[in-house]
């Protein structure tokens, strides 16, 4: 999508120049060839004017202004080879004839890999005097293009795709594919006989099954589905409609969930992502309340540019432009933002390239801006369209598709390994299920998850009522909390040090909710103490903070607060450490306003163990701070 007003505009002023000059031949044919073909072209009747150029050029081969005409309808007719044959001709001819045939042979040099010569040829355009500001900026920019394409040539990276198989892949055009967290499904768009729609392919025994449809919920037969987005648990599909006659503007954002082992009927988003304007090409976060989309809206820095909306109490935000670090003059489009929340890929053909569209990643910094992006290397990138790519949850792994390599006919999807260097900070997931633990039916429950460092919510959202499932990516690095609560029941605890991770191995976890009766007991896993101390360690507060909130909701609950000790050490000394570390969680909720009457604390020591104190996990276990239902 190269810069296309100023070459529509070039075409123009080549077009109108040669009707009224002089012609550079006294040949009656040419000039009758010449005349026909102009007025083919107002016709636009352009492979008819290409003949009638050609049989110009061969009444004159000399003939300058037929060889110019004929290189922008070559490149009219996406021939850019035979463009730069034209265009090298006029040069040959006569080098002073038109500067702007230098710009355009540039140009279309780059679309063909030639880079020295456009860099030759652009540079001679720069040396002419009265060339507009928007040209020699495009000419500069052009020449960047080249040096990168130079350098990228002569280091390139590890780059093996390999086509993912007949069960994905038909003789029609398959693309813009995304999987969930858990690498089990795969979401992607097939096109047949020009309509888009959306098909599903399930992995089992680490093989990929035939792909079907997705639903006719949200496919429809009369308009195209496509650039979607799925949410990391695959519950929730963000995806891009147009001309639908419930959207707002040309093509718009929609959301659709999941429903059972089918999906419920997509909506518009409302104002203000969406509006009069060209919204598309979603990607959600890994908490779902941050999307990050395309559009061309007024405040942006060129034609398409990445925008973001954060999910709040009353609804999506005003949109944010991600700014000059992502955005130029030209176009950016197909963002996807990573699990890590922290890394985003996306395509544009304003940062310096190898020639029209190329893939590109920037990581946020820790003081919440975007980096300069950075290219993501040939043969990735190539002298063609780039058009976007999608990643695994552990980053390993890339899907793109590309119509370039020995398919089953059109596009196809491929994936690829991703050099080390432009994977994302490492993530792994979380998926659980809960049920009740008396009956082990499912249940919808509220499942929260906790960086622990700042008690900021990373996940919150409801497993499943149907399957009482939930999946959750967590980004490496950090300390995190796990909270499953539902009325009528004691809520659920566990933590997660992801400080160190290096590898993507998921927790699966499996969760038995304990109604609320007397004697139940809830294990505190997220509260917190220093070796041999009682001082509630800041990490502690999310969880006792729940334990208020469950508190209030209950208000005819009675609790007993009991700490635990392993079996090392003086036992006298392990018993009073109890009995502290208890009284401490007992003070905090009286701190929050909870009546003394309804709390009670005890230290039991090493008496109570619920495993055998001989390895140091089963030890660890032994230590811990537990509440107990004394009446409800």
């Amino acid at each position: 999508m190269r810069n296309v007003i100023l070459l529509a505009l070039l075409l123009f002023l080549t077009v109108f120049a040669y009707a009224q000059q002089q012609y550079s031949t006294t040949n009656t044919e040419a000039i009758k060839n010449f005349a026909l073909a102009n007025q083919s072209i107002d016709e636009h009747l352009y492979a008819e004017a290409i003949q009638q150029l050609q049989k110009a050029i061969n009444a004159d081969p000399n003939f300058v202004e037929a060889h110019a005409q004929l290189g922008d309808m070559m490149h009219l007719q996406k021939n850019n080879k035979g463009a730069v044959e034209e265009f090298k001709k006029v040069i040959a001819i006569n080098p002073e004839f038109s500067r702007a045939v230098y710009l355009k042979a540039g140009d279309m040099e780059i679309s063909e890999a030639l880079y020295q010569d456009a860099i030759k040829h652009l540079q001679k355009y720069l040396t002419y005097v009265g060339i507009t500001d928007q040209n020699r900026f495009y000419a500069q920019k052009l020449i960047k293009d080249c040096i990168f394409a130079t350098e990228a040539l002569q280091h390139p990276i590890a780059f093996k795709p390999i086509n993912m198989g007949p069960n994905i892949n038909t003789a029609n055009d398959e693309y813009s594919p995304v999987s969930t967290a858990d690498d089990k499904t795969i979401i992607y768009t097939r096109q047949i006989a020009l309509n888009e729609d959306f098909y599903q392919s399930t992995k089992v025994n680490n093989e990929w099954q035939k792909a079907v449809y997705l639903s006719d919920k949200i496919n429809t037969p009369n308009y195209n589905e496509g650039s979607e987005s799925v949410s990391q648990d695959g519950k929730f599909l963000f995806f891009t409609g147009c001309n639908r006659p419930d959207g707002r503007g040309r093509c718009d954002i929609y959301v659709a969930q999941k429903k059972g082992d089918d999906w419920g009927r997509p909506f518009d988003l409302s104002p203000p992502v969406n509006t009069g304007g060209w919204e598309s090409q979603p990607s959600i976060s890994a908490d779902g309340r941050t999307l990050y989309f395309v559009s061309n809206r007024k405040g942006g820095y060129g034609g398409y540019d990445i925008w973001k909306s954060t999910l709040g109490p009353k609804g999506w935000g005003e949109p944010e432009n991600l700014g000059p670090n992502i955005n130029t003059s030209f176009n950016e489009q197909s963002p996807f933002i990573h699990p890590d929340d922290s890394t985003l890929y996306f395509c544009s053909n304003g940062w310096p390239g190898m020639g029209n569209q190329d893939l590109f990643v920037s990581r946020l910094s820790k003081d919440g801006k975007w980096q300069i992006p950075k290219n993501l290397g040939y043969p990735i990138n190539t002298n063609g369209d780039e058009s976007g790519l999608s990643l695994t949850a552990n980053g390993s792994y890339a899907f793109f598709s590309s119509n370039k390599l020995d398919g089953y006919g059109g596009f196809d999807i491929y994936t690829f390994e991703l050099p080390l260097e432009l994977r994302p900070r490492m993530v792994t997931y979380v998926k659980g299920f809960v049920s009740d633990a008396k009956t082990r039916q499912p249940l919808e429950s509220a499942v929260e998850i906790l960086a622990l460092d700042d008690n900021r919510a990373v996940y919150q959202d409801y497993s499943s009522a149907d399957r009482g499932d939930f999946l959750a990516t967590i980004a490496a690095g950090k300390n995190y909390g796990l909270n499953i609560s539902k009325p009528g029941y004691l809520f659920y605890s566990e933590n997660f040090s992801l400080v160190g991770h290096t590898s993507g191995n998921p927790f699966n976890i499996t969760v038995l909710l304990e109604p609320i009766e007397v004697g139940n007991k809830v294990i505190l896993k997220n509260i917190f103490f220093d070796t041999n101390k009682y001082d509630l360690e800041r990490e502690s507060r999310a969880e006792l903070q729940k334990l208020i909130e469950f508190l209030a909701l209950n208000p005819t609950v009675h609790i007993e607060i009991s700490g635990h000790t392993d079996n090392v050490g003086n036992d006298e000394l392990n018993q009073k450490l109890s009995e502290n570390r208890a009284k401490s969680v007992y003070n905090y909720l009286l701190s929050g306003k909870v009546d003394p009457a309804r709390l009670v604390y005890k230290g039991y020591g090493k008496t109570q163990p619920i495993a055998p104190n001989i390895t140091d996990e089963d030890r660890a276990k032994n230590r811990r701070t537990e509440f107990k239902i004394t009446a409800k």
